[in-house]
């Protein structure tokens, strides 16, 4: 049976286990079988921003223990199950569920109305926690390195500075323990107000070092970071949100984080200019060292 309503999500608040029921199995287009359930604590990869990797883990039915190979998005509007880039609707659309779909072998016995365990590995989903917290600070800390490059009023951060990492965007990506994040620095850049040209005279190395220095603030304050929600559906809207010392930032997102910018350790930052066919690009890659 094809699922009415979204899944249960209990990742934003950290949780690694969750005992539910198997609501619907179908056959994989690749061979494997996937499996949605009522609710999960399995982060899954979003194929509309696929910045945060699927979580790593286990179905347990009865005394099988099935290795889940990925997790993904998936959306139904009760009639057939859309698997990642094949969802043809927005999220939110009347009429369509969104799902968390973890995907097991094609071999795996396991069948609706199974009470099932998810688990998800707690040493990778710590360290996409941290390198996507990171991702968010260093962000913060980018735009206002940044705002004397503008010369128009542009759209403005969760702390008030001009959001180039918003507005410039183009791709992020989660790593373990960091994140790696590209920023066009196009026409369209320009004619907002950003002196894209100015970035690179300045230094791309007193750039990095300004980033990090910032960072480093926050992490020894002990900024403390927490996910607000509007519910616990997979859709419903979630937001970063860190006590920093310049003040209180609230950023949508849907991904996983730790309580605190103390539990990023060392964090360093580094820029590279690029080009990507014919337009400039910024890459910043952020690295943290936490802990043992």
């Amino acid at each position: 049976m094809l699922p009415s309503r979204d899944t249960l999500v209990t990742y934003p608040d950290g949780a690694l286990d969750a005992d539910t029921v198997v609501l619907h199995v179908a056959p994989a287009d690749d061979g494997r079988i996937v499996v949605v359930t009522e609710a999960t604590s399995f982060h899954p990869v979003d194929a509309a921003w696929p910045d945060q990797p699927a979580d790593t883990g286990t179905l347990t039915a009865g005394a099988v223990e099935l290795p889940v190979v990925d997790a993904v998005v998936a959306a139904t509007d009760g009639t057939e199950l859309f698997l990642g880039t094949d969802i043809p609707v927005r999220k939110g659309t009347e009429g369509w569920s969104f799902l968390v779909a973890h995907l097991v072998a094609g071999d795996a016995a396991i069948a609706e109305g199974d009470a099932v365990q998810v688990r998800a590995d707690a040493t990778a989903r710590r360290a996409l926690s941290i390198g996507h917290t990171a991702c968010h600070a260093a962000a913060l800390a980018l735009n206002a390195a940044l705002a004397g490059h503008w010369s128009k009023a542009a759209r403005e951060d969760a702390l008030g500075a001009p959001d180039f990492d918003g507005i410039a965007i183009a791709s992020s990506r989660i790593v373990p323990n960091g994140s790696v994040d590209v920023y066009r620095l196009n026409k369209s850049l320009r004619r907002a107000g950003f002196d894209t040209a100015s970035v690179a005279a300045d230094g791309l190395g007193e750039l990095a070092a300004s980033v990090t220095s910032t960072i480093a603030e926050w992490a020894a304050a002990g900024a403390t970071v927490r996910i607000d929600r509007d519910g616990d559906g997979l859709t419903d809207r979630r937001y970063w949100v860190a006590e920093l010392p310049v003040g209180t930032a609230s950023i949508a997102c849907g991904g996983t984080h730790v309580g605190s910018l103390a539990e990023l350790g060392d964090v360093r930052v580094e820029f590279e200019a690029g080009d990507d066919s014919g337009t400039p690009v910024l890459t910043m890659r952020t690295h943290a060292a936490p802990a043992r």
